[in-house]
């Protein structure tokens, strides 16, 4: 059915063995990832933003009968064994099974949860994917974590898997480590994207992943997608209106500091863009976490659309900052609120993957 791709045979295999979900006209489905559910304890990186996903999903994402998928590293096994997790956290269970009353609920597993699929009697075992496809007409969006482009991970996957188990439980959480994550590495999180991006273009299917914990939107990071609105901007101020030329001028100043500190950051921990080309294919998505210090990213499919959603309580970080004018809209009596950071129409992704790569 698909292309060889000999330089990518795990996400190949996860293209032709995927779980099918046909996606209709009115299709709702929200996306979320990288969870890592623990004990409820002090290392348990869910617990701070458990309430904030709790009440999105129950009074933002079920009443609008939205579908749900979790994209991966839901359990965080590396540190904690899932009988606690299960124990702990046996209510999000529950509300992540409610939402096949009225759509579906399914996950993938990743690299940190990966040994669910020899867990006998684990709760939402009947729902566990490597993968699922999103059959929109005759195109597909591949929903799979993302560390399957890392031959190395994948390949001794057994025996590394336990290794860092056995050094998060027993050396890192006693003595305090952190960050010991694919996610805190530019430098490989660039590598696997990059995989995924020449995969995705040579199999004309748009990719959603998750892993590196970097929300990306039709292939752009923060920095190339800044750099795209600013340029976009000057475009538009030579026909704009001496009012809207100062709405431009004061958006771009935004947009410029912005800019100036991801560069100041990227100079600190080696950040690389995410543009892997000279033109950029809009085949690569990505969720981003549910861990995020001041709120968490998400993607929704929406009735032919697929945005990039920012959740958070309080002032609105400034590295979540809209690029499309958008109002943040609060989620009543919760003091959350949520902004659509971007957003297409999914005949327009498809059109242009078709057309450029």
């Amino acid at each position: 059915m698909h292309r060889h791709h000999k330089k990518h045979p795990h996400l190949e295999r996860l293209l032709n063995t995927s779980r099918v979900v046909d996606l209709s006209a009115g299709s709702r489905i929200l996306i979320l990832s990288d969870l890592h559910m623990g004990n409820g304890g002090r290392r348990d990186e869910f617990r701070r933003n458990s309430r904030l996903v709790e009440a999105m999903l129950k009074k933002y994402y079920l009443p609008g009968e939205f579908s749900l998928i979790l994209n991966g590293d839901v359990e965080e096994l590396f540190k904690f064994p899932l009988e606690d997790i299960t124990a702990k956290w046996a209510h999000m269970y529950e509300l992540f099974l409610r939402f096949n009353e009225k759509g579906f609920f399914l996950r993938t597993f990743g690299n940190h949860d990966a040994s669910l699929q020899d867990e006998k009697g684990y709760i939402l075992e009947p729902y566990l994917q490597e993968s699922l496809r999103l059959a929109y007409g005759s195109d597909n969006l591949l929903v799979f974590h993302g560390h399957q482009a890392s031959v190395f991970l994948w390949e001794t996957y057994p025996l590394v898997s336990r290794a860092i188990a056995l050094f998060l439980r027993y050396i890192a959480k006693p003595f305090g480590i952190r960050n010991f994550s694919m996610s805190y590495n530019s430098r490989r999180r660039f590598a696997i994207e990059k995989s995924i991006y020449e995969f995705s273009n040579q199999a004309k299917v748009v990719s959603v992943i998750a892993h590196t914990h970097r929300p990306l939107f039709e292939s752009l990071s923060k920095v190339d997608y800044l750099n795209y609105r600013i340029e976009e901007l000057c475009r538009t101020f030579i026909s704009a209106g001496e009012k809207e030329k100062q709405h431009i001028r004061d958006k771009i100043a935004d947009l410029k500091s912005e800019l100036d500190d991801c560069y100041r950051q990227g100079k600190r921990i080696g950040l690389r863009s995410g543009l892997y080309n000279n033109l950029t294919i809009p085949s690569v998505f990505n969720s981003g976490c549910t861990i995020g210090k001041r709120g968490i990213t998400a993607l929704e499919i929406d009735r032919g659309r697929v945005r990039l959603v920012y959740w958070y309580k309080g002032r609105q970080s400034r590295k979540y900052l809209s690029d499309r004018d958008s109002t943040p809209i609060p989620l009543d009596g919760t003091g959350y609120s949520r902004i659509v950071l971007n957003e297409d129409h999914l005949d327009y992704v498809f059109s242009r993957l078709h057309l450029l790569a």
